[in-house]
């Protein structure tokens, strides 16, 4: 698949390029040779799309980019690379590359557990994860979340301060963390723990990237853990995309008089685990163990 992958890359690069149309792509041919471009194209994809492509195989462009990335150790990794997490393969359109900058052993492992929640955190959301991240990184469970302000921070955080190993997965490209506050949260990551995008690390984030990412936060994780959020709120996505993937899903119960307690109460109603201890998700991964 070393064609594949190679010419995958640079379609990765082309402006405007979408998960649909190297899916239609791929279809055409599973091999992606771009020898003979005129033939390869696809004549569904839009004239202006159809130039870009072709600019983009014929430049040397993408190959100084994964120059630059190399020699930043940011990692590229297709659909096609063994290195790719077999578990995000089942998701629904799952991302044709990750680009990812540390411990890429973590990939593979067999616990990861998302933690998510609201980005306007209360004292209540430190206190519960401070209580169960112990118990679970003492399991070596894989701490998941999105490095945003909030619960994410706190996930990422005290999974670090507890001796555990976490994932952040970011909206945009790697050059461009965000939000800024989490940069130096973000470069302890890349060093130790692992920080991943679907999105070339040039990329600049973008408002309809967020809900996107969500289904890698979920997509990689055995189960999905919702402390604080508002009903209609980002992690409420990731519950949903973790429901649809066959995923577990937890919620910590809250006060009913709290708006940031409904998306879990209400979640909870619906079937999701309610966790009090960390013993609640542990029962439940028994078989991981």
């Amino acid at each position: 698949m070393e064609i594949a992958n190679e010419s995958l890359i640079k379609l990765h690069h082309c402006r405007g390029i979408s998960w649909k149309m190297i899916d239609s792509l791929l279809k055409v041919d599973p091999t992606l040779q771009l020898d003979n471009i005129p033939s390869f194209i696809s004549t569904s994809l839009s004239p202006t799309m159809q130039r870009e492509i072709v600019e983009t195989i014929r430049s040397n462009h993408v190959e100084e980019q994964l120059n630059q990335y190399r020699y930043n150790h940011i990692h590229v990794i297709t659909f096609f690379d063994p290195l790719y997490p077999p578990f995000l393969k089942e998701i629904y359109q799952p991302p044709w590359v990750l680009y990812a900058k540390g411990d890429l052993s973590l990939l593979q492992s067999k616990k990861k557990l998302a933690i998510v929640g609201s980005r306007m955190a209360t004292l209540y959301s430190t206190k519960v994860i401070q209580k169960l991240m112990k118990e679970l990184v003492a399991e070596e469970i894989v701490i998941v979340s999105g490095l945003a302000h909030g619960v994410d921070s706190i996930a990422h955080k005290l999974a670090i301060g507890n001796g555990g190993k976490t994932i952040g997965v970011i909206a945009g490209g790697i050059f461009h963390i965000y939000p800024k506050e989490n940069r130096e949260l973000a470069g302890e990551m890349m060093k130790h723990h692992l920080v991943l995008s679907e999105y070339p690390p040039l990329t600049k984030p973008q408002k309809w990237q967020f809900p996107m990412r969500n289904r890698i936060i979920s997509g990689l994780s055995n189960g999905t853990l919702i402390v604080e959020a508002k009903k209609k709120s980002g992690s409420l996505i990731t519950a949903n995309f973790a429901v649809n993937e066959g995923r577990d899903v937890f919620a910590v119960p809250g006060n009913i008089f709290s708006s940031f307690s409904d998306g879990p109460n209400e979640l909870i109603q619906q079937g999701a685990k309610p966790v009090l201890e960390a013993k609640d998700i542990l029962e439940e991964w028994k078989h991981l163990m």
